[in-house]
This record gives C-alpha cells, structure tokens and sequence, in this order.
C-alpha cells in the first residue's frame, strides 16, 4: 500500500498500542456466537445453484467493552457507537441482481431516535466534512425502503469530500461491477480510530482517522477476499494501492469478521488478497 505517509504510519504505530488491549481481550459480543452450518441454497439465494450459502456473514466479533448497539435496516445491518456518535460497521450483501435498480437517490438525512447518541443532520452543518455513507445509497437502488434506510444517520461519518467524492466513491462504483460479475458481494465498512481523537465540536461526533472496507465473494468455484484502508485525506494513486488482507483490518480494528465461515474458508479468504483477481473483467 503506497500513499499512505505520515497518517498511513500513524494508523499502523498506533493500533500497535491503542488497539493491542482490545485485541487481546478475553471476551467478546456479537450477534453470532459460534459456527453455522453451511446451510443449502433456496431459490433466492445467489451464486451458482450448487453453491454453499453461508449465514450470518453480516455479523461481526467485536471487543468486549466497545459501545455498540445493533440494529438491522432493509438491506443492510450495523452496530453503533453512542460514545463516537458513528458506526463501529455496516455490512451488507450487494446482489447482482439489486446493481441498477430505478429508485432515485432519497437524500433524506434522518436521525434514528431508537439508538442512543444518534446524529442528525444539523450535527454536521458548517463542520467542513461530508455525511459520509459507509453503506452507499447507489447501493440500495433495488427498494425505496432501503434507499430510505441508507440515509439514516447512523450510517454516516464524517468524511473529507476529496475522499467521500474521490477514493470512496470509486471503490464503492467498483464494488457493483463486482457484484455485477461475481453474483453477490458481502461488504462490511467503517470507521478506524487510532489514538487521535478529533471531534466536531458543536456535536461532538468524533471524526475517523481512517476507513475500511472488507469484502468476499463467497459463492464462486474460487471464492476469494480482499480489503481496503484509506486514510483520512485525498487519496491519489491506485486503488490497489490501499489494499491488504482482511487480516490486516482485523489488527488494526481488533474485529474478528466472517466468523460463521468453516475455519479453513475464513483463514484462506482473509491471509491473502489479489487485486488483479478482483479486478480481471
């Protein structure tokens, strides 16, 4: 990964030491607590007719201590963080078939009441950042109820517009061609905090140093998984560039994701990546 300078080394000397206790944890929480059984395809699941579908690919082991209130939307599904005002993750499965869709964009910023520390729109009003989705609306085209859902402001971060409108943009655009190809992507993002804490003052949301994106295409003959971290600034360069290994973002972020995976699955999909894979027409 190249681009990354100061803030890059930052993120990396810092996660050795701000996130080495959480990592290191002894209990975690999530909404999965074991194993799945791969469970046979029905006629709505994606990938080949002969492909395992895996369940609870949405749900993420976190540290035991970090704030987190879970709620399922249409189409997507994310933990909260009322202490950071933002999400600690969303994830989604983008199908091939949702790519496309005619709904238009909502751009109605709502406040979600049910969870505690929710954001609204005015919260980030004059403060020189984007409301950065972590779930793109572009994604939730397929249903006016999702389009809906994925302006909730709990599905936002602050984000520089040169990143949200930049490097961001474009990765999200990548990930529906390869939805398109590959007949569904599990997607999960978020926000990275290192040992900054940078906040908009007048609503104290706290502003990421980072972000990541993990993805998998689980339903091909040869699934494979890739991930992204893009600092918070302009990102130049390639894409590819930013990418590692799920791993990667599992050190830095101490989150343990696709854990409903057979062990032999998760560990290949997530030690390794190829961009060039990912990227092949």
């Amino acid at each position: 990964m190249k681009h990354f300078g100061v803030i890059y080394n930052k993120i990396h000397n810092a996660a050795a030491i701000a996130f080495a206790a959480v990592i290191m944890m002894p209990a975690f929480h999530s909404c999965n607590t074991g194993k799945d059984e791969p469970k046979m395809p029905t006629p709505d699941i994606p990938g080949k007719p002969e492909a395992t579908h895996y369940e609870g690919l949405e749900n993420v082991v976190i540290p035991s201590g970090l704030a987190s209130q879970i709620k399922e939307y249409t189409g997507f599904t994310l933990s909260f963080n009322k202490e950071n005002r933002t999400p600690n993750y969303v994830a989604w499965e983008l199908l091939g078939t949702e790519v496309g869709g005619s709904v238009s964009r909502s751009d109605y910023f709502w406040p979600d009441n049910e969870l505690e520390g929710c954001t609204k729109h005015s919260d980030y009003t004059g403060s020189g950042y984007d409301r950065g989705h972590m779930c793109p609306a572009a994604d939730q085209k397929w249903s006016e109820e999702a389009m809906n859902d994925c302006f909730v402001m709990a599905n936002m971060c602050p984000q520089l517009h040169d990143l949200n409108a930049g490097a961001w943009e474009t990765l999200e655009s990548k990930e529906r061609i390869w939805a398109k190809r590959d007949s569904a992507v599990m997607i999960i993002a978020g926000p990275i905090y290192t040992d900054g804490e940078t906040y908009i003052e007048k609503s104290k949301v706290r502003v990421p140093d980072a972000f990541f994106k993990v993805l998998i295409a689980p339903y091909l003959d040869e699934p494979r998984g890739i991930a992204f971290v893009y600092p918070h600034m302009k990102c130049q360069g390639n894409m590819q560039d930013y990418a590692t290994t799920i791993d990667e973002v599992e050190k830095i972020t101490g989150f343990d994701f696709f854990s409903s995976l057979p062990d032999e699955l998760e560990t290949k999909l997530e030690s390794s990546y190829s961009f060039t894979d990912w990227n092949r027409q």
